[in-house]
C-alpha cells in the first residue's frame, strides 16, 4: 500500500470522529489505519461509522480517544459481525460494587466519584459520612421532584388546571416574619424532640403541625423525604397535605440522563438499550426465576416440599432459584453455624439427585437476619464459605448472594433484599393509613423515596459509605423484598414489587417471574396426592 494511501485513510479516520466532536490521538489513528488497511477501499467508511458509534456508546471521559477504548469498540464490532455479543445474558451485582454515582447540582448530571474528587468507600467511614448519606438521597429526590411536570416552571403552561407549584427551601421559610400560604416543602421529617416532628433540609429545619394534615398513600416514617404542603407562621409550618415526592418510570430517567450504568456490571454503558438482549430475552419466553424465601432446612416439612419442587421443575428447568433466608427456624440457638453447614450439605445431596437442574439452573442464596457471616447492618456480605463449601461440591451453579444483590437479566434489572420491611416500615409509621392495601402504600413508599429502606439508621442500620447499594433509582424492573409479611405482589409506573413470604408459614407458596411477558405468579408446592 502506498504512503500517500496510507495518509488518505488516516484523514479519512480524523474526518469521520471529528464529525462526531471527537478526536483521536495519534497511536490510535495508526492502529486504526493498520487495521483498517487490508479492508476494500469502499467498505472502510462503513467500518469507520460503525466503529465511532461503538465509541460513542462507551462513557468517555472526554473527547480525546486513545488506543484503549478504540480496540474495546473494534472488539465489539467483530464480536457484533459475527454474531457473537461478548454481553452476558446474566450478571450478579454484589451490593458492594454497585457504581458509585453522585448528582453534580452545578453540571445536572450524574459523575462517578472518583470524577468528582470523592473518596472511596470504607466500611467503617468518619462521622461526616453519615450526614452525607441524606444529602446524596435528597440531591436525587430534589432534581428529581424539580423535573416533575407540577414544579418544572420552564414547561410550557396552558390554562388553570395545570398549575405549576414552587418548590421552597427551609431556609426561606425561617427568613419570613409573615404568614405565608400555600408553601410545598421537600425535606425530611425527622424527630428533634419527643413527638414534635419537624422537616429538615441542607438549609435548615423547621417544626411541623401535623394536627390537621391530610396523609397521601404511603407509609411515613422518621428519616423519609416528603412534600408538605401548608402555611407558615411563628416558626411553625402547619402541614395540611403530605406526600411524597413523585416517583418517575425508569424511561424518564433514561431519557434525560441517558445510557450511564447506574445498575453496575461488567458493562460501562445500561443494557436496557441493548438489541441483542432484547432480542434474546424476547426469544425466550421459557425463561423463569423462582422466588423462596424463609427456606428452613431444619423442618423435615421444608425439605419434602423442596425435593417436590424440584422434581415438578427437573424437565424444565428455570433460569434461577432465589432461595432467602433464615436458612434454619432456631433462631438465637447455640450451634447455629454449624447446624446450617450440615443442612446446606443435604440440601446440595438433594439438588445433584435431579442432574438436570444441577446442570442447567443457578441457584442463589441470599442471607437473612439470622445467617452467620456479619452483623445485621446493610449491605450484608455472603454466607460465609465454610458454611457454603459442601453444597458447592454438588451445585457449582450455585452462588451466594449479598443482602441486598442486584441481578440483570438480559434488559431487566433485578434487585433482591431479604430484610422484614414492610413489617418495620408499619412499626414505625408515624401516621398508620386508615384505607388501601399495605401492599400498595409499601411499593409507593420504597419507589418515591427510590431507597430500599427509608428509615432511621437506628430501625435499619446501614454502612454509611454503602448507602447508594440499597438505591432503587432509576426504578428497577422488579424488587423482591422477601419479608414475614404475608405474601403479596404490587406495583407502582412499571416497578413490580413482589414478596414471596415465609414458606413454611404460607403453605409453601413461593412467587415466580416471567421475565419475556414480565408475569409474575403465584405458586404453591401441592400436598402429596
Amino acid at each position: 500500500t502506498s504512503t500517500r494511501e496510507m495518509a488518505e485513510l488516516k484523514s479519512q479516520i480524523q474526518t469521520s470522529f471529528k464529525l462526531s466532536g471527537l478526536t483521536v490521538r495519534l497511536e490510535a489513528c495508526k492502529y486504526l489505519t493498520g487495521l483498517l488497511t487490508p479492508v476494500q477501499v469502499e467498505d472502510r467508511q462503513s467500518w469507520i461509522d460503525k466503529i465511532v458509534d461503538k465509541v460513542q456508546t462507551q462513557n468517555l471521559k472526554s473527547n480525546v480517544i486513545d488506543k484503549d477504548i478504540l480496540s474495546t469498540a473494534v472488539k465489539e464490532c467483530t464480536n457484533q459481525e459475527s454474531g457473537n455479543s461478548s454481553v452476558q445474558k446474566i450478571n450478579i451485582i454484589s451490593a458492594f460494587e454497585t457504581p458509585r454515582l453522585t448528582f453534580s447540582v452545578e453540571r445536572k448530571k450524574y459523575l462517578a466519584d472518583s470524577f468528582s474528587g470523592r473518596a472511596g468507600p470504607e466500611l467503617l467511614s468518619s462521622a461526616d459520612s453519615k450526614g452525607r448519606v441524606y444529602q446524596d438521597r435528597f440531591s436525587m429526590l430534589h432534581q428529581r421532584t424539580a423535573r416533575h411536570d407540577l414544579f418544572n416552571t420552564t414547561a410550557q403552561s396552558t390554562g388553570a388546571e395545570n398549575k405549576r407549584f414552587q418548590l421552597k427551601a427551609v431556609e426561606f421559610l425561617l427568613g419570613t416574619t409573615n404568614r405565608l400560604d400555600d408553601v410545598i416543602v421537600l425535606g425530611m421529617v425527622t424527630q428533634m424532640s419527643h413527638a414534635t416532628y419537624s422537616l429538615e433540609d441542607p438549609s435548615g429545619v423547621v417544626q411541623l403541625d401535623l394536627s390537621e394534615t391530610k396523609f397521601h398513600t404511603g407509609l411515613y416514617t422518621e428519616n423519609c423525604f416528603v412534600l408538605a404542603e401548608g402555611w407558615y407562621d411563628d416558626n411553625i409550618f402547619h402541614v395540611l397535605a403530605l406526600g411524597f415526592p413523585p416517583a418517575e418510570p425508569s424511561s424518564t430517567t433514561r431519557a434525560y440522563f441517558g445510557n450511564i450504568n447506574f445498575f453496575g456490571g461488567p458493562n460501562e454503558t445500561s443494557l436496557k438499550t441493548s438489541t441483542v438482549l432484547a432480542e434474546m430475552e424476547v426469544n425466550n419466553p421459557d425463561a423463569m426465576f423462582v422466588f423462596l424465601s424463609d427456606v428452613w432446612l431444619d423442618k423435615v416439612s421444608v425439605t419434602e416440599r423442596l425435593r417436590r419442587l424440584f422434581a415438578g421443575y427437573n424437565t424444565m428447568p428455570p433460569t434461577a432459584f432465589v432461595l432467602c433466608g433464615n436458612f434454619l427456624s432456631c433462631v438465637g440457638e447455640p450451634g447455629y453455624a454449624a447446624k446450617l453447614k450440615d443442612c446446606m450439605k443435604q440440601l446440595g445431596e438433594m439438588i445433584s439427585e435431579f442432574p438436570q437442574l444441577a446442570a442447567e439452573s443457578m441457584f442463589l442464596f441470599v442471607p437473612g437476619p439470622a445467617d452467620p457471616g456479619s452483623p445485621n447492618i446493610f449491605p450484608r456480605p455472603p454466607l460465609p464459605t465454610h458454611v457454603t463449601q459442601d453444597l458447592l461440591k454438588n451445585v457449582p451453579k450455585a452462588q451466594f448472594l449479598t443482602n441486598p444483590a442486584r441481578v440483570q437479566y438480559c434488559t431487566q434489572e433485578i434487585v433482591i433484599f431479604r430484610e422484614d420491611i414492610v413489617t418495620k416500615l408499619c412499626r414505625n409509621a408515624i401516621y398508620f393509613p386508615e384505607t388501601g392495601e399495605i401492599p400498595s402504600h409499601f411499593a409507593k413508599t420504597i419507589t418515591c423515596q427510590g431507597h430500599l429502606a427509608p428509615l432511621p439508621l437506628h430501625t435499619c442500620p446501614v454502612f454509611w459509605d454503602y448507602d447508594r447499594s440499597l438505591s432503587l433509582y432509576p426504578l428497577p424492573d422488579l424488587i423482591i423484598t422477601a419479608d414475614k409479611f404475608e405474601p403479596f405482589t404490587a406495583e407502582n409506573l412499571g416497578c413490580k414489587v413482589i414478596n414471596p413470604g415465609t414458606f413454611a408459614k404460607h403453605d409453601f407458596s413461593f412467587k415466580t417471574y416471567i421475565p419475556s411477558s414480565r408475569t409474575v405468579e403465584d405458586s404453591q408446592v401441592p400436598e402429596e396426592d
